[in-house]
C-alpha cells in the first residue's frame, strides 16, 4: 500500500457568515504521486490546496504533511519547505530568470553563487535554454514563464509541490507541452504533487488519482482517472466528467489490437524533384535521411509537403492511435519508434473497429 504524504482529517473551512468553502474533507494523498483536485468554480479545490501550506487556515480539522501537523510549523518556514506554482507565474519582474529561480534557496540561507548554480541546472531540468537565464520575465513567452515558475518551485528540492491551475493561462498547444513536461519531470523526480484544475481532461492526463469536488466544498469522488471515467460515483460526477467520458476512457485502453501497415515513402529531395507525380500510391510519406516523418505528399504532387498530424508510438493508448489517424491528411496515422523513425501506419477504420470491440468487451463485463 502506498505511503501517505499529506492527510486531511475532517477539515472544514468556513468564511464569516457563509456556507463552508470546504466541508469536512478527509482524504489521504500518496507520497511520490500526482493528485489532481478538479471541479467547477467555487467548489473549494484551491482553498483545500492553500490549506496545505497555510496560505489559508482551516476552521476545524487537521492537516498533516509527512506525519506533522502543519500548524506546528511556522507558516513562513512551512511555505519555504514546499514548492508552489500558480496560474500567472508570479515572477518578480525586476529580477532576472536566474535570480527568480534562486529566490527560495537564498531565503533558506544558501549562498548567492550556489543558489545561482542550482538555478542554472534547473533551466535544463524544465527544458529552457541556458541563454534565457539572463533575461527578465517580460522577455519570455507565457509558456516559458510557467517553466521558470516550475523551476523556482523546485529550486529548494522540496518533497511537496503545490500547483494551482498553473497551465490555464497558456494556449492549448503550449498547455499540452507543459503537461507532458510535468509528467517527464515527475518520472525523474517523484515529488508529491497536488495539482488544481477545472479541466477534467487535464485531470485525467496528469493525475495518478483525481479528487472531484462538488459545489459546497464536498469531496464527490476520489479515485484513479480510469475509475472516475468508467464508474462515476454520482450524477454530479457523471455530468461534470461529461457525455464524452467514453472517448476519454480510450486514454486508458491499450492499442495492442491495432495493426501497422507498410507505407510508401520518399525523401524531401525526391518530392522537390517531382517524384510524387508519377507514384502509384494516393499518398506518400515524406521522410528525412534518418527515416523520421516530415509530412505527406499527395498523388499528382501538386501541393508539395503537407503537414502530417500527430504521431503514434508503440505502447500509446487507443485515444492516441485514433488521434494520429484522424489528424492525418491521408487518414493514415504515422507510427514511430523511440527514436522517431517511421515503423508503419495505422488506419482510422481499423482503430475504430478495435475501439468498438473494446467497448463491447467492457459492456459484457458489467
Amino acid at each position: 500500500m502506498a505511503e501517505a504524504m499529506i492527510e486531511f482529517h475532517s477539515v472544514t473551512k468556513r468564511y464569516q457568515g457563509g456556507q463552508p468553502a470546504v466541508d469536512n474533507l478527509t482524504m489521504s494523498i500518496d507520497k511520490g504521486s500526482i493528485t489532481v483536485f478538479v471541479g467547477p468554480s467555487g467548489c473549494g479545490k484551491t482553498t483545500s490546496l492553500r490549506m496545505i501550506n497555510r496560505m489559508v487556515e482551516p476552521t476545524s480539522g487537521t492537516i498533516t504533511v509527512g506525519g506533522r501537523d502543519v500548524t506546528s510549523v511556522p507558516a513562513a518556514e512551512l511555505r519555504r519547505s514546499m514548492g508552489y506554482v500558480m496560474q500567472s507565474s508570479g515572477l518578480m519582474p525586476h529580477r532576472s530568470v536566474l535570480d527568480n529561480i534562486a529566490t527560495v534557496p537564498r531565503l533558506n540561507g544558501v549562498s548567492k553563487a550556489e543558489a545561482r548554480r542550482r538555478a542554472q541546472e534547473l533551466l535544463d531540468v524544465v527544458g529552457l535554454a541556458q541563454v534565457l537565464g539572463k533575461r527578465y520575465p517580460s522577455q519570455l513567452s507565457g509558456g516559458q514563464q510557467q517553466r521558470v515558475g516550475v523551476a523556482r518551485a523546485l529550486a529548494a528540492d522540496p518533497p511537496v509541490l503545490l500547483m494551482d491551475e498553473p497551465f490555464s493561462a497558456v494556449d492549448p498547444v503550449v498547455r499540452d507541452e507543459l503537461q507532458q513536461e510535468l509528467l517527464r519531470l515527475q518520472r525523474d523526480l517523484a515529488k508529491t504533487i497536488v495539482f488544481v484544475t477545472h479541466d477534467i481532461d487535464e485531470a485525467t492526463v496528469l493525475g495518478d488519482k483525481v479528487a472531484v469536488f462538488s459545489v459546497g466544498g464536498k469531496l464527490a469522488q476520489y479515485a484513479t482517472p480510469e475509475e472516475i471515467l468508467r464508474a462515476p460515483a454520482s450524477d454530479f460526477v457523471a455530468s461534470f466528467v461529461g457525455r464524452d467520458r467514453g472517448f476519454r476512457h480510450l486514454a486508458f485502453s491499450p492499442s495492442d489490437g491495432v495493426s501497422l501497415h507498410a507505407v510508401p515513402t520518399i525523401s524531401r529531395a525526391e518530392l522537390d524533384a517531382g517524384a510524387a507525380a508519377s507514384a502509384d500510391a494516393d499518398w506518400l510519406l515524406v521522410v528525412d535521411a534518418d527515416s523520421r516523418p516530415l509530412g505527406w505528399a499527395s498523388a499528382g504532387g501538386g501541393s508539395g509537403l503537407i503537414p502530417g498530424g500527430s504521431l503514434f508510438r508503440k505502447g500509446d493508448t487507443l485515444r492516441r492511435a485514433l488521434d494520429a489517424a484522424l489528424s492525418s491528411p491521408s487518414g493514415l496515422g504515422v507510427a514511430v519508434d523511440g527514436h522517431g523513425k517511421v515503423v508503419g501506419v495505422l488506419k482510422a477504420d481499423e482503430v475504430l473497429s478495435v475501439i468498438e470491440a473494446a467497448r463491447l468487451t467492457r459492456q459484457g463485463a458489467h
